[in-house]
């Protein structure tokens, strides 16, 4: 091989070589990349964090969802403050209550310096939406505002109640008793006529028992007309 073609093949894998450092400079963000990640996540200055940011529907596995929903995120902080999350909005202005694992409604989410908490999920403090309206499989804008007037707008994945986030979704409401039943567990029975509820006959169970004629253990009745003072001693 002459000197002239290796010197050629060097000049182009050289050129190779800074048109990969070029493209690695642009960066691999999803914005450089022009795709979406599979789990949305995004940054609050430099102490707080919100990693797998999605909007949960119901059982439907793909097209248009309007109706309730939930959000679920893990927000860590590693500041020295307690950071305190105080609303989400998801859409066109759906706004999300906030409730403990018990169902009990709380006015914000408070997330501790140092620590993380996840919304979401069973034994987790939760995020419902009344009615969203979302494509499932898709993205939607999502807001998050904190207590210090702070506000983060980012986007949620949306998925439906399954796979990973089956238990995450909106909870079923449950099914109100029928009539029978709620009137054979509060109606009392009538109690029967003469049973042991109805109070025992006038003079039967406190009448002193009549003693056995000759018998000892009482004192005989003295027949009317008779004297009650002991006889004269026979003579």
């Amino acid at each position: 091989m002459s000197r002239s073609l290796r010197r050629g093949g060097i000049a182009a894998l050289a050129a190779l070589a800074i048109a990969s450092l070029s493209s690695c400079s642009a960066g691999n963000t999803p914005a450089t990349l022009e795709i979406k990640p599979d789990n949305a996540s995004a940054t609050l200055g430099t102490d707080v964090r919100l990693n797998n940011i999605v909007v949960v529907t119901g059982d439907e596995s793909a097209g248009e969802h309007t109706g309730p929903a939930t959000v679920t995120v893990n927000i860590s902080n590693s500041g020295t403050e307690l950071l305190e999350l105080q609303s989400i909005t998801v859409g066109n202005g759906a706004t999300a209550t906030f409730a403990d694992d018990k169902g009990a409604p709380l006015t914000g989410i408070t997330v501790p310096a140092g620590g993380a908490v996840l919304l979401g999920g069973p034994g987790n403090p939760i995020a419902k939406i009344a009615s969203a309206s979302v494509n499932v499989g898709g993205y939607v804008a999502t807001s998050f505002s904190f207590k210090n007037h702070e506000k983060l707008d980012t986007e949620a994945a949306v998925s439906p109640n399954k796979g990973l986030y089956k238990g995450f979704g909106p909870a079923a409401p449950a099914a109100a008793p029928s009539k029978a039943a709620t009137g054979a567990a509060t109606t009392p029975a009538a109690p029967a006529t003469g049973t042991a509820t109805a109070p025992a006959a006038t003079g039967t169970a406190t009448a002193p028992a009549t003693p056995a004629a000759g018998g000892t253990t009482a004192p005989a009745t003295p027949a009317a007309g008779a004297s009650a003072t002991p006889s004269a001693a026979a003579h």
